[in-house]
């Protein structure tokens, strides 16, 4: 990497992190703050995790190793990382806490249901950073979001974002926890921020909160417990000891962030991006496993649901609709696919069935 400063020219960095604050505000992020890059107690808790088997099937998180917790690795000449929030709650989706009591609805996890985080914070940190490129030269950077081996909450903590919670999100004062997270890797030497505080207290909601007991510790998450984990990440059979506790969620949980106290303070998504799609924050389970897999193509391009496919969706949607209420409509919408091409999908349904007391 190669920057202004290295080069002999001088640099106002206090200026330079001015201009990038203001900046990234302006592009819709609601806060900013810059992170050294030495993560040691971090590098020995992600050592211990993957040592423990919590990462289950996400067998890049042991691929990728100590590279997760030292960034200069990631990308050579890194000096600084910094780290940006951006709010997603969308205030206009039905209230989560009442889909998820009607077991006839679809319970989506809420950053989910607008388009591709991915997508969205990557184009504004790209942008962010060539923007602050034409205001000082040139510089080496390295933008992530979610997609580079990179411990965000560890660094967004050091940059004075927030505190990781005793159920591994991060939290802020201000906002709650309903943000993505994102950074820019670079070699500019500029000025870092101070690490937030912790403020869970003897508080352990989230740990009473969550349905499978995922969060075996405080700060510890075992992820093959984990809903998210096993909607989401995982591509096999859901184990049977976790299908009811799964209830009607379909893609994510939030459950152990709608119970945390630090949410009052919560913020809606301003962006439009993260706007309820498809009508997901109240689907019905039976017209959502109605959709064809060209349905679901359309409807969710572009999502981050996309990305788990038509077999996963549906594997997920055979499980939630065990755990409805039973109608004939639900019979119905099960028995509909009681021959489906996956035997992934065709096992749960079997399963779901059986729950209601249906022949399989």
């Amino acid at each position: 990497m190669t920057h202004p400063v290295a080069s002999g020219a001088t640099l106002d960095l206090a200026a330079v992190k001015r201009e990038l604050v203001e900046r990234a505000r302006a592009l819709g992020f609601d806060a900013v703050g810059v992170a050294g890059i030495d993560l040691p107690e971090d590098e020995r808790h992600l050592l211990d995790w993957l040592a423990a088997g919590f990462h289950g099937e996400m067998g890049y998180m042991e691929r990728h190793g100590v590279m997760r917790s030292r960034p200069q690795e990631l990308a050579p000449g890194t000096v600084r990382v910094v780290s940006v929030r951006m709010n997603y709650w969308p205030a206009d989706a039905a209230d989560a806490r009442e889909v998820l009591a009607d077991g006839a609805r679809a319970y989506v996890s809420r950053y989910a249901m607008g388009r591709d985080y991915h997508k969205v914070m990557r184009r504004a940190l790209a942008k962010l950073a060539e923007e602050l490129r034409g205001k000082v030269g040139p510089f080496g950077y390295r933008v992530c979001v979610d997609s580079a081996p990179v411990l965000e909450k560890a660094l967004a903590r050091n940059a004075g974002l927030g505190w990781i919670g005793k159920h591994t999100n991060l939290i802020a004062r201000d906002a709650g926890s309903y943000f993505f997270l994102g950074e820019i890797l670079t070699d500019l030497p500029l000025p870092i921020d101070a690490p937030a505080s912790a403020h869970c207290g003897t508080c352990r909601a989230c740990i009473d909160a969550c349905p499978t007991g995922a969060i075996v510790a405080p700060y510890r998450l075992d992820a093959r417990r984990c809903i998210s984990y096993l909607t989401i990440e995982h591509h096999g059979s859901i184990p049977v000891e976790h299908r009811k506790a799964i209830g009607n969620r379909i893609y994510g949980c939030d459950d152990c962030q709608l119970v945390c106290p630090w949410n009052k303070f919560a913020r809606a998504a301003t962006h439009p991006d993260f706007a309820v799609r498809n009508r997901l924050d109240s689907a019905s389970l039976v017209a959502l496993f109605a959709w064809t897999e060209s349905e679901f193509d359309e409807r969710t391009r572009g999502s981050a649901i996309h990305r788990i496919g038509y077999e996963r969706w549906s594997r997920n949607i055979a499980t939630a609709l065990g755990n409805a209420p039973t109608s004939e409509a639900v019979i119905a919408a099960l028995a509909a696919r009681r021959d489906d091409p996956s035997p992934l999908v065709r096992e749960h349904v079997a399963w779901a069935l059986a729950q209601h007391g249906a022949a399989a």
